[in-house]
């Protein structure tokens, strides 16, 4: 008998402790947790992960839970939440990516916080729109270079075309001019280690390298192109004005805390630039003109320092400490409550934003909001622009392909084409 009742005095403790987690548990979110230990809902979201998304949204509501890998990803969809992921002192940009940062580029997590900040603020004034007329002279010759190469006529794949073109207007600019190799065998050896690369970004920001042999084959071999090119890059002096590179600038502040990590800047770099202009530049000439920029930063993610109490018109949910606060522009984008008909093209819709302040309409996240909007926002753009200006001006296009989808694997970065999409060329007489 005296074994029996601190048996049961332990079962009962055990009990009141489960029931008082579900308590609290019934005041969060809906969370899907699929039904397999740490791994939970991870292999259904990870087959689709935005139509996963906005599958749970019609069946939970514009917040819920997603329970994979041993993490918490809480998504919201409507203004009280999106309020707190843009605004709330209890959320971090800086903690959000600094894992990625060192699994994807081997940056250690002391040297980005060291350095986040300086670097962030030097890069938004090199790429600012003030700083913008310096760069338009040498992003035309660039792409005027490039439009040269392609010949009187012919036709290749949408996603090729733009890469050629793009890629080597990007590297030449924002490191120095000549980097980006001229030899067919090592342009394709670029393309092809860039491409598994930037293909397997979002699995290598999750996971260990070790799991990931062919991405980090790539990886290797692009640190090991800015290793060997960095001495050049550094003592690289324009010709006509004898302005610093961005890259150049970045070198100048990387290497007052650090020697060894300018290979891995580059390469972060390089992903930044490349990643996801070259998608947007194709959904652009897919439509020719047709586009809202509805499609970019399928979803973006900082962590809670705290619990936070978000107060809905219909339901009031407390988000853990702990948990992933999960924005989705993707889907936000293609709500008619903040941008009615989300699916046409109304370039009219764009008078209402108030570019002067480099603001965009409300709600526009594709470049980001807050303190750490994308810094190189307005070179993207003018790099896009001008692109299709000349292209269009000195080519008649046609697709030969039907319009392909977007691609909904993916949640980091500018969603790709789904499939082949070829265009036919001509030059104008």
């Amino acid at each position: 008998m005296e074994l029996i009742f601190p048996s049961v005095i332990v079962i009962l403790g055990c009990v009141a402790l489960l029931l008082l987690l579900q308590w609290k548990n019934l005041r969060g979110p809906p969370c899907i947790r699929g039904w397999i230990p740490w791994i939970g809902a991870a292999f259904d979201f990870g087959k689709a992960p935005l139509e996963f998304i906005e599958k749970a949204r019609f069946k939970y509501g514009p917040i819920f839970t997603v329970f994979a890998m041993g993490t918490r990803m809480t998504f919201v969809t409507e203004e009280e939440g999106i309020n707190v992921f843009l605004k709330s002192k209890e959320v971090d940009f800086e903690l959000a990516v600094q894992t990625p940062v060192y699994r994807t580029a081997s940056i250690p997590k002391n040297i980005f916080l060291a350095l986040h900040e300086k670097l962030y603020v030097l890069m938004k004034g090199k790429m600012g729109t003030f700083n913008l007329c310096q760069l338009t002279e040498q992003l035309t010759e660039e792409l005027h270079e490039q439009l040269r190469n392609l010949g009187t006529c012919g036709s290749r794949d949408l996603n090729i075309l733009v890469r050629h073109l793009l890629y080597p207007v990007s590297v030449n600019i924002l490191f120095k001019k000549g980097l980006f190799p001229t030899n067919k065998r090592k342009i394709m050896e670029f393309h092809q280690h860039f491409q598994v690369y930037d293909e397997g970004f979002e699995h290598g920001s999750q996971m260990p390298e070790c799991l990931l042999r062919n991405w980090s084959k790539s990886k290797r071999w692009l640190l090991a192109f800015f290793e060997k090119n960095i001495p050049a890059i550094k003592t690289y002096k324009s010709e006509k004005d004898n302005s610093m590179t961005l890259m150049q600038a970045l070198l100048d502040v990387i290497e007052t805390e650090t020697n060894e990590q300018s290979p891995n800047y580059g390469l972060l770099l390089l992903w930044a630039s490349l990643s996801n202009a070259v998608p947007v530049s194709i959904s652009v000439r897919l439509c020719f003109g047709h586009l809202d920029l509805s499609s970019l930063n399928p979803v973006s993610t900082r962590p809670l320092w705290k619990a936070y109490h978000l107060c809905l018109a219909y339901q009031n949910y407390t988000v853990p400490s702990g948990d992933l606060l999960m924005l989705s522009p993707f889907w936000l984008h293609r709500d008619p409550k903040y941008f009615p008909e989300p699916e046409l093209f109304k370039p009219e819709r764009w008078k209402e934003a108030n570019l002067e302040k480099h603001a965009f309409l409300d709600y526009f996240m594709a470049f980001g909001s807050g303190k750490y909007q994308c810094p190189g926002r307005w070179l993207a753009l003018l790099e896009i622009e001008i692109c299709i200006i000349l292209l269009f001006y000195y080519y008649d296009c046609s697709l030969l392909d039907p319009l392909p989808k977007q691609r909904s694997l993916h949640l980091l970065g500018v969603q790709q084409p789904e499939g082949q999409c070829r265009i036919e060329y001509k030059q104008r007489k």
